[in-house]
Formats: structure tokens, C-alpha cells, sequence
């Protein structure tokens, strides 16, 4: 009896010890990574005479930060649902025109402008989540086709710049504080909302466990509909914030914002971030580490001026080697098909997709929960 016991104390201990490692691997690897890329750059750059985090670079790679990280934790919210959205980009570029256009430099037209703005790209977004949901249309033809419509629209309804921001809210894209762009406040505003919103809340919850296995949310009585149009939603509002910083920036709208890449950048963020593409997995601190690496390599690129195309290169070495090794982190098939069976079970033949049963309830909040560790 004594000799079971003290074989199995090793083996709780192993378990136990097992989602510390997986919750390091999601968040904390990415961040170690960060330090690591971090330190190497300053290296590089002090070779050359230079300082990495002069307060030139650190204005820049803050600015780069802002703007791409309002997308990627759009994104994030999308991916976490198994799905994406390659119309990011072209609803950052509607989304400043919007403002521009209506804000018309007036400063008593801020607020429309703003409002006018992000109801655009609200609308973007619940139509992407309504194809998706609804006629059952996969996320990449989906987004694909909707950001190629309003990328047509673009291009003959705008031949250049258009419209004009007042003074007063070009601030939101140049003021700082210290080094600190009042943008990256901004971002790290909508940060804390949306780790609020995955972590703390039932829609954050579903989100999780629609991207772990759509059918088990849906017999778990979640509409599943309802969180991917939310998601899509959610997703979009972000990309039209940074619609509105790039609006800021420029002083105007300017339809080719969509050529800059943010719909595969925000992506390859995210990835590096650690959310899984097929879903289930991840987080937005993760996310923001995962822009604050690609910020902090065209950062140093920069200084150092690498060709184009080396950048390209090395970046995509990186998103690969990133992709590679979170593959390791799948759970293998039969903790799935076990879990699968623990979850049917709670499920219970009195429940449903109506959610009447005492057990609709359980399978929710644990997916979610175990999706967030």
C-alpha cells in the first residue's frame, strides 16, 4: 500500500506541473522571446554606435505597436474562434476615410466623425459574421470577398486622399507623453477590455470553447452563431480604431492604407503571439507581445538599414520557426477524445442546444476556463 502511494505522489506531481508548463509556453515563451530579440537588437545596434532605445526608436517602435496592435487583438478575437478576417485592411482604410470625410475639419465634428467611423466598420463585421454563420460560407473566402467589394468601392469612389481632421484630433496620432504615444494608452485601454472580456466574462467563454470544438459548444446549449458574429464584430471596431489613428496621423483618409499589410501582419502577430489558428487557444497579452516582436524587428531593421527584402526574409523565418513550435503544444487525440467523453457526459440527455438541462451550464464555463489556462 505504502509503495502505491509514494508512486503516485511523483505522478500528481507531474500533472500538476503540466499546465504550468503549457501557461508558460502560451504567454510566457512569447514574452521571454521578446526580451531575447530585444536584447539582441540592442546588441546590433550598439555594434554600429548606436543606441536601440534612443528615444527616437523607442517613439517609433511604440507608434509601429499602436497601429498594428489595435488590428491583432481584433484578429485575436476572431482566431480564438476558429475563424479570420482578411478585410481588416480594407476597413482600416474605409474607416479613416469615413472620419476624414465627415469630420471635414471641423472640430465640433470629431465625435460624428468617430461614431460614423466605427459604425462602418461595425457593419462590416456583422455582415462578415452573418456570411460566415449563417450561409455557412468559410471565414477566407468570406472576408476575402467582402474586403474585395469594399476594396472596389474604394477605388472608384476615392481617387487620393480625402477629407480633413481637425487639429484637435490629430493629436490622437502624434501627442505623446514622454516617450509614450497617447495612441498606445488607447491601445493599452482596448487591451485590458478584451483580456476582461475573454477571461472574465460568458461571451469570452463561448468565444473559447466555439474555437475548441464547435459541435460540443453548440450541444453545450452556446449559440454559436451569436459568438462568431460577435467576434467578427469586435474584430472589425478595432481595425476602425486604427482607421481613426491612421486618419489622425495623416490629417486625412487615404484609400490605399489597405495595401500596408495589416490583414496578414495582424495575423502573423497573432501566431506569434501563441493562439493556435485552429482555435480554442490564446490570449491578447500574448497577441501584443507577438506585435511588440514585429514592431522591434522593423525597428532595428530600420536602423540598421536591411534591404526589403531581407526583412521579408528574416520575418518570415520567424512566423515559420513560431508556427513550428507551437504545433508541439497540440493537445494530443486521446486527451481530446477523452476530454470529448467527460464533456458529453456532463452534457447529459436532458440538454441540449435549447440549454435546458441542469448540465448546459457546466460545459460552458469549464471550455471556456480550460481554454484560458
Amino acid at each position: 500500500m505504502s509503495t502505491a502511494v509514494s508512486t503516485a505522489s511523483p505522478r500528481a506531481g507531474s500533472v500538476t506541473s503540466g499546465p504550468r508548463r503549457r501557461r508558460l509556453g502560451s504567454t510566457g515563451i512569447v514574452y521571454l522571446a521578446l526580451v531575447g530579440i530585444l536584447a539582441v537588437s540592442a546588441g546590433l545596434v550598439a555594434a554600429q554606435g548606436g543606441s536601440f532605445f534612443s528615444q527616437g526608436n523607442l517613439f517609433y517602435l511604440l507608434s509601429q505597436t499602436s497601429l498594428l496592435g489595435f488590428v491583432a487583438i481584433g484578429q485575436t478575437f476572431v482566431i480564438l474562434c476558429k475563424s479570420l478576417d482578411l478585410s481588416v485592411g480594407y476597413v482600416v482604410a474605409w474607416s479613416s476615410l469615413v472620419a476624414a470625410t465627415t469630420m471635414a475639419g471641423d472640430p465640433s465634428r470629431i465625435w460624428l466623425g468617430v461614431v460614423a467611423a466605427l459604425a462602418v466598420a461595425a457593419g462590416v463585421g456583422l455582415v462578415n459574421g452573418l456570411v460566415i454563420s449563417k450561409l455557412r460560407v468559410n471565414s477566407f473566402i468570406a472576408t476575402l470577398g467582402v474586403g474585395l467589394i469594399i476594396k472596389g468601392y474604394l477605388d472608384t469612389q476615392y481617387k487620393g486622399p480625402s477629407g480633413e481632421i481637425p487639429k484637435a484630433f490629430q493629436g490622437f496620432g502624434y501627442t505623446r507623453i514622454g516617450p509614450v504615444p497617447v495612441s498606445v494608452i488607447v491601445l493599452a485601454v482596448v487591451m485590458v477590455l478584451g483580456v476582461v472580456l475573454l477571461t472574465r466574462t460568458r461571451p469570452g467563454y463561448h468565444m473559447f470553447a466555439v474555437g475548441g470544438n464547435i459541435d460540443v459548444a453548440r450541444l453545450s446549449g452556446i449559440r454559436t452563431d451569436r459568438s462568431i458574429i460577435l467576434a467578427h464584430v469586435l474584430c472589425s471596431l478595432c481595425a476602425g480604431v486604427a482607421g481613426l489613428l491612421i486618419a489622425a496621423r495623416f490629417g486625412t483618409g487615404n484609400a490605399l492604407v489597405y495595401t500596408y499589410g495589416y490583414d496578414l501582419n495582424s495575423i502573423a502577430a497573432v501566431v506569434l503571439g501563441g493562439t493556435l489558428l485552429m482555435g480554442g487557444r490564446g490570449s491578447i497579452l500574448g497577441t501584443i507581445a507577438g506585435v511588440l516582436i514585429l514592431a522591434s524587428l522593423d525597428t532595428v531593421f530600420n536602423v540598421l538599414d536591411v534591404s526589403p527584402f531581407f526583412k521579408d526574409v528574416l520575418r518570415g523565418a520567424i512566423i515559420i520557426a513560431a508556427v513550428a513550435m507551437y504545433a508541439r503544444r497540440q493537445i494530443d487525440p486521446a486527451s481530446s477524445r477523452a476530454r470529448f467523453r467527460a464533456l458529453g457526459r456532463s452534457v447529459g440527455p436532458g440538454s441540449g442546444p435549447d440549454g435546458g438541462g441542469p448540465g448546459s451550464a457546466s460545459p460552458t464555463s469549464t471550455t471556456g476556463k480550460e481554454a484560458t489556462r
